[in-house]
């Protein structure tokens, strides 16, 4: 990545983003309800050169993590998206361990591409397709 990569929290209008990326990749269904997700300090961004790239939602307990709802910019077509999914991820994993002590995240992945980069993160991939269930100990 030979660009500016950014890891942040959401801002005023992520949220109403995310819902544009939605309902693109979802066909057009409703997206996910604000009051469904996690403050905003739970939610985050990872842009490229000042452009948003993908987010991702952690709630959290005492102990563990659930990563979801994870949807990405549908018009960012730049080889380093791969890459910057991954960075995002990993950026959560740490995140929920330094700030929000969590010792086991766990995802569903909701896809193959997801699965692959969990997998390729060390995440432990159940097997029995199409479940996509994906889970880390930290």
């Amino acid at each position: 990545m030979d660009n500016k990569v950014t890891f942040r929290t959401f801002k005023e209008g992520d949220y109403e983003m995310c819902c544009d990326w939605w309902r693109w990749w979802w066909k057009g269904k409703i997206p996910v309800k604000k009051a469904f997700l996690p403050r905003d300090n739970r939610c985050f961004m990872i842009e490229s050169n000042g452009i948003p790239v993908a987010a991702s939602f952690l709630y959290t307990d005492e102990l563990m993590g659930y990563l979801t709802w994870t949807v990405s910019n549908p018009k960012y077509r730049n080889p380093d998206r791969r890459q910057l999914l991954e960075f995002l991820i990993t950026k959560i994993e740490e995140e929920a361990k330094d700030v929000w002590g969590v010792k086991f995240l766990l995802t569903v992945c909701g896809n193959k591409h997801l699965e692959k980069m969990h997998r390729k993160l060390n995440w432990f991939v159940e097997d029995s397709a199409p479940s996509y269930e994906c889970f880390k100990y930290l």
